[in-house]
């Protein structure tokens, strides 16, 4: 089904897919930063699994950037309250949680943190503990790693990403960040260090660099399952699986663990990004903590 879900007068194309029998639960898809059409294949398979299952799955274009600037994390939950709301039309009052990946991993317990009574649970796939600043920091170190480049080499990536964030938060000047940019721009390493070749004119470009997701974590009320691939490049897995135990301590809060082997940032193995490269340990624990989660619900 082909739906729109407006906010503040954008109207965000959608694809609902409903179970042919009973409804026990929906989920709202979340997207990653380079990968905002719905039709992208993490969000098909989702679309293909689960309503056979009896849950229905709502998949939407993520808003488009302005001027070159992210979609802040704010808007992201906003256009998904929307979604959700969208959604609740459709499945009557069955319980509607959030599927969200790398930078929708963020924006879905920020939602839940902010409508506790219309998220009724989170998976989230590669869900970073650190804020955007650090996990881009330790993902760029880690991929010159991978590459084999040596620590003088992960030091100068690190300093010119210092450099870089400075100028963003205002700290530094252009003209100073600049030339640190133009002092290594010429290395080999240089294209897997997410920097511009020309800094922006104006700092201000990355408002949620800075972000804590400890903070948002610590809100969230509803159950979580947490995937992480074995070998990440990007997310120190580490760290965000201790940011998400330290954060719900005090609430209770359940979350599950499950590792994924063989799989990296993506569910996929052999770090594929097509639909037969989906691990089937990633698509039997999501149907096995969905069965868990939602019982026998049908929507009335």
């Amino acid at each position: 089904m082909e739906l729109d879900i407006e906010v503040d007068g954008v109207r965000l194309p959608a694809t609902l897919d409903l179970p042919a029998g009973s409804i026990r639960g929906a989920v709202v898809v979340l997207h990653g930063a380079q990968a905002g059409d719905r039709s992208y294949f993490c969000y098909a398979h989702l679309a293909q699994l689960l309503p056979r299952a009896g849950v229905a799955v709502l998949r939407f274009d993520r808003r488009p950037r302005r001027d070159g600037q992210d979609v802040p994390l704010t808007r992201q939950a906003d256009d998904a309250a929307a979604a959700v709301a969208c959604l609740r039309r459709y499945v009557g009052d069955a319980p509607i949680g959030l599927w969200g990946w790398s930078q929708g991993a963020w924006a879905a317990p920020l939602t839940a943190a902010r409508n506790p009574d219309q998220v009724a649970f989170l998976i989230l796939v590669s869900s970073s503990g650190v804020s955007p600043a650090a996990q881009m920091r330790y993902g760029t170190a880690e991929q010159l790693r991978r590459h084999g480049f040596t620590e003088a080499d992960i030091a100068e990536l690190l300093d010119v990403r210092a450099a870089m964030e400075d100028y963003q938060r205002g700290r530094l000047d252009r003209d100073v960040a600049q030339r640190v940019v133009d002092g290594v721009a010429g290395r080999a390493w240089f294209p897997l260090a997410w920097v511009p070749r020309q800094l922006a004119p104006h700092p201000g470009t990355w408002a949620d660099m800075d972000v804590d997701p400890e903070s948002m974590f610590a809100q969230v009320s509803c159950p979580v399952l947490l995937f992480y691939g074995a070998t990440d490049a990007w997310v120190p897995v580490d760290a965000s699986i201790a940011a998400w135990r330290r954060a719900t301590a005090a609430a209770g809060t359940p979350v599950s663990v499950c590792r994924l082997a063989g799989c990296d940032h993506l569910p996929t193995l052999h770090e594929g990004e097509d639909l037969a490269s989906i691990s089937e340990q990633y698509s039997s624990e999501l149907l096995g903590w969905l069965n868990s989660h939602l019982g026998t619900h049908a929507a009335t």
